[in-house]
This record gives structure tokens, sequence and C-alpha cells, in this order.
């Protein structure tokens, strides 16, 4: 299914990969609908960095309100689900608000989508629901484990979404990113936790655990992986992993971007950013076989290719300067 002249909801576009997923598909033609969480502010959060805002329809509202879902899908023919809470240290201090945006809004997108015949939902889930792997790679058949709130959240909006396709044929893809990085993520991540301190001049990295495995995806593999999904017809009422297949340890991550950036920097474990010894998932390494059977997705960006774009957007002082380098981001 071609993109070109199809009328796309992105909702979360104002989030990191969300704004990147918007530019993307109005470079393939798409006429996007843009979902930005309402503020008085009237903030359209990244969407104000895009370079083609002037061609795409920004709105405001919040995907908790069943009423506004309905009314804002009306007239789409596609729907890409972004919208939700994912901080999971947050998830541990207000997990009722990450059940309410991530699964009922998940249920009120879906049921809005239902009732306008759209033709695709691409719905976002998160490497997280996995837990710890218990093998790897991890393939879309390994166990579930919620390891925080935010992780149960999205098992319970990925079960949801899941539900409309079983129950009533919405062509629902549940698209499972591992670890995205690159420009405009915010500073609760590990890359640009690293990255912005180490641009803003600090001698010591606070950081939380550094033992733990990820498999690092640019952002911009992870939204080609999202419209892989979206073309494929044999992708509907499948649950499909983007990845890279490799897997690398927060410590040697540090010690890449140290290099890269030709810094001395030294590590210190900050208390408040390791999770409670329960909930720390060690390790995260993507099958990716199945992306690639049913969509022909292969990555682009190597790890270092991709920390190396990612550097240089945060060392561009107007970037550096939307980050609060001295305290812990949760």
């Amino acid at each position: 299914m071609a993109m070109l002249n199809k009328k796309i909801l992105v909702t979360g576009a104002d989030g990191f990969i969300g704004s990147h997923l918007v530019e993307m598909l109005v470079k393939k033609g798409a006429r996007v609908k843009a979902l930005s969480y309402y503020n008085s502010f009237n903030d359209w959060g990244w969407l104000e960095s895009i370079d083609c805002l002037e061609d795409v329809e920004v709105i405001s509202g919040d995907v908790r309100d069943p009423h506004f879902c309905r009314q804002m899908v009306t007239g789409m023919d596609m729907v890409f689900h972004l919208a939700a809470l994912i901080a999971i240290p947050y998830s541990y201090i207000a997990p009722d608000s990450y059940v309410d945006t991530n699964v009922k809004g998940t249920l009120n997108i879906c049921q809005a989508a239902k009732e306008s015949g759209i033709e695709r939902v691409i719905h976002t889930s998160t490497s997280e629901v996995y837990g710890t792997a218990q093998y790897v790679p991890i393939d879309e058949d390994h166990p579930l484990q919620p390891q925080s709130p935010y992780s149960a959240s999205k098992i319970g909006a990925d079960q949801m979404a899941m539900s409309f396709f079983l129950a009533f044929e919405l062509p629902v893809t549940i698209a499972r990113p591992f670890n995205t990085y690159g420009p405009r993520q915010s500073a609760r991540a590990v890359i640009p936790t690293i990255i912005s301190q180490i641009a803003a001049g600090k001698k010591e990295i606070q950081l939380g655990d550094v033992s733990p495995t990820r498999d690092f995806n640019y952002v911009l593999d992870t939204c080609k992986g999202f419209i892989s999904l979206a073309e494929s017809m044999d992708a509907v009422g499948e649950v499909v992993n983007i990845g890279s297949g490799s897997e690398i340890s927060v410590k040697d991550t540090l010690e890449m971007i140290k290099s890269i950036m030709e810094s001395d920097v030294e590590f210190i474990v900050d208390e408040q950013r390791i999770r409670p010894k329960d909930s720390e998932v060690f390790r995260l390494c993507c099958d990716n076989s199945k992306i690639s059977k049913l969509a022909g997705f292969s990555p682009d960006y190597p790890l270092e290719k991709g920390l190396r774009l990612t550097i240089d957007w945060f060392l561009n002082p107007e970037n550096l300067s939307r980050y609060k380098t001295a305290i812990y981001n949760v």
C-alpha cells in the first residue's frame, strides 16, 4: 500500500519518533494529519522543528478522549498510533496515568478506526514488553514479562489492538521497535543523556547500571520499519519486531560515544537512575527475520553512523539548549 496521497493520521506526532515519521511520510507524498498533545501554550513539541511543517495539518488533543478520537480519525485512510507515555521511571510514580493513556488511548483509537473503516492501523509496541531476554535473539514468540508498569501498560495496549483484529477484523499491525535513538530524543534515554552531558562540557557522566545490553536502532530505520509494515498486506494481524539484530552494552556504547566525541569524561553511578532490582531489563537483542520476510526491511544505519549523526545534531547549540543536562530527566 503506497503512501502517495494517502490521508494519514499520526498520533504522538509531537514526540521523538513521531516527528521523524511525519517528515518521512510527507516525503513519500502522504497527506499527514499530526496529533500533538494538547497544552495551553499551543506548543507542538518536536513538530516545531521539522522542515515540512507547512505541508502538515497539526491538531491538538488527547487520545484519552474517545469523542475526540472519533472526530480525529474520521476521513483518514491510515493511522500510525504512537501516542503514549513511555518513560519507565515515571511509570513507577504514576502508573494509573499509563493505563489511561496507553491502554485506554489505544482502545479509543481502535474503536474510532473500526467505526471509520480505516484501511490500516499501525500500533506502536516496545521491546520492553519482553523483559530481560530468556533467549536471544528475541523473536515475536518470546514470552511477555511486565517488569515495569510502563511495560505492563504496553502489553495491555498491544492486546487491546490485537483484540480488534481478531474480534472485528480491524486491519491492525503491531510494530514492536527495539531501542530507538537519534536527534530529538528525550534525555530520559541513555544515548542522549551521554551525548548531551559531554556536549555541555561535563567531566563526569551520571548514569545508572551500564551492564545491560540493548539493540539500538537509528530513528530513521525505525520509521522506515513502520512504513514498510504499513505497505505490506502480509503484516495485517501480525506482531512484528523492528530492530538491528545486534546488541551492545550501555558501557560499550558510552565508550563508543566518548571515542567519537574525543572525550575523556568519567562515568559515575547515580543511584536515582537505577531501576528496582527486578525491574531492570538486562538483555535485549532483536530477531528481525519476520519484518525482513514480510516487508523486505533491513536497517540502513549501523550504530557508529547513527551515533555520529546524533552527536552532530546535539552539538548544535540551539538543539543542546533544549536539554537540562544538570538534572535527572525522569
